[in-house]
């Protein structure tokens, strides 16, 4: 299993004399920064609402880092492709990082990847788009940017090659490392990004937040893979509940949507569980890490914290995940409450602590009101 870099390794952020004497990045190009801003709902509802609340700069650095995962995440997803052509497009995207021709060849590419959905297929084919802003960052920004992502591509492309015909999971170690390449390195690099924007987090506050920040971005992902066990299997051509985990119950990655086999899988499913609960739990620990006057930052990580609380909460006890067609939501009032509440309490940790703990036992659909003392 990769195992990522440790604080000690990656310089600390300049001093704010060096920031303030910094030359200024070239803006990107305005129609550019317009694309990347539109595109993003389509790509990810959840991510539009949480990015809204960063400043300026991380703001932009933060979402072109998300549309260059997304990008790749398009290709590796796409069934249509073959194992050497999408290893050659995730290639072409590492390659545009340093040259932006590669971004046009990428863009002119888009059309091949018709089993994507049409605003991650227009996401590809606006490449060039999104590497202008990314260019446009600070140069230390950028670096962070370009070493995450290029982590995140290559164990991408690790995994395309070692499964031609679709991604198969064979063991526990494998679906960690798996999450970690696609989902880990997220959480390292927004780390590096806060790191990097705000004084507040200083050198010690950084080696703190590291010890966490990759469980952070494991266990969003590792939620994210099980309310979507089914569309993955029927849709994406893959499949990440182990073998080995799904034959210790007496069924198996053939039998995963078989009705007959539901509660065997939904054993087997409740082993990934019990570990997204124990990332979680790790994740609100990095949360209350964070300096309780860097708001939006804590606001952008508390949203999707607290989504991830109640959406594993609803997985814990049902099996609609495992059925054809089937999936897990919260609902709608409940995210609306969420937010709102959220955003409330987000700069007192011992708040945050009683609402995550309020979701993770039953939906919270109610804002508390406030009164005066």
């Amino acid at each position: 299993m990769s195992t990522p870099p440790q604080p000690a390794q990656i310089s600390p952020a300049p001093s704010r004399t060096e920031r303030a004497t910094s030359v200024p990045p070239r803006p990107a190009p305005a129609e550019s920064v317009a694309f990347c801003r539109a595109i993003l709902p389509g790509v990810s509802r959840t991510f539009a609402l949480s990015i809204q609340l960063l400043p300026g700069a991380l703001h932009d650095a933060v979402l072109v880092s998300y549309l260059l995962c997304r990008i790749a995440d398009t290709i590796e997803d796409d069934h249509s492709a073959t194992v050497e052509r999408k290893a050659a497009l995730l290639q072409t995207l590492l390659a545009a990082l340093d040259d932006p021709r590669a971004a046009l060849k990428l863009a002119a590419a888009s059309d091949e990847l018709v089993a994507g959905e049409h605003s991650h297929v227009d996401l590809v084919r606006g490449t060039p788009h999104v590497i202008a802003v990314y260019r446009s960052l600070a140069e230390r920004p950028r670096l962070r940017v370009r070493h995450w992502v290029s982590e995140m591509v290559c164990g991408m492309e690790k995994f395309v090659r070692l499964y031609p015909n679709g991604i198969r999971i064979r063991t526990l170690d494998e679906y960690k490392e798996y999450c970690y390449y696609v989902a880990g390195t997220v959480g390292n690099l927004l780390t590096d990004l806060w790191h990097e924007d705000d004084a507040r987090i200083g050198i010690e506050r950084y080696r703190a937040l590291w010890q966490r920040c990759r469980d952070f971005g494991e266990a969003l992902q590792t939620v994210n893979i099980l309310k979507d066990i089914a569309w993955d299997a029927t849709h994406e051509n893959a499949i990440y509940v182990p073998e080995d985990s799904l034959r210790a119950h007496g069924s198996s990655q053939r039998l995963l949507l078989d009705e007959a086999h539901i509660e065997q899988n939904h054993a087997a499913v409740q082993e990934l569980i019990a570990l997204a609960w124990r990332d979680l739990d790790s994740a609100l620990e990095y949360f209350v890490t964070l300096p309780r006057r860097a708001l939006r930052i804590r606001a952008f990580c508390l949203l999707p914290l607290l989504f991830a609380y109640a959406t594993l909460r609803e997985l814990t006890g049902s099996r609609a995940m495992l059925r054809p067609g089937g999936t897990v939501k919260i609902a709608r009032g409940e995210v609306r409450a969420l937010m709102a509440t959220g955003l409330l309490v987000v700069g007192s940790n011992a708040a945050v602590r009683w609402l995550a703990g309020r979701v993770r036992r039953a939906p919270f659909r109610v804002v508390p009101r406030l009164t005066r003392s």
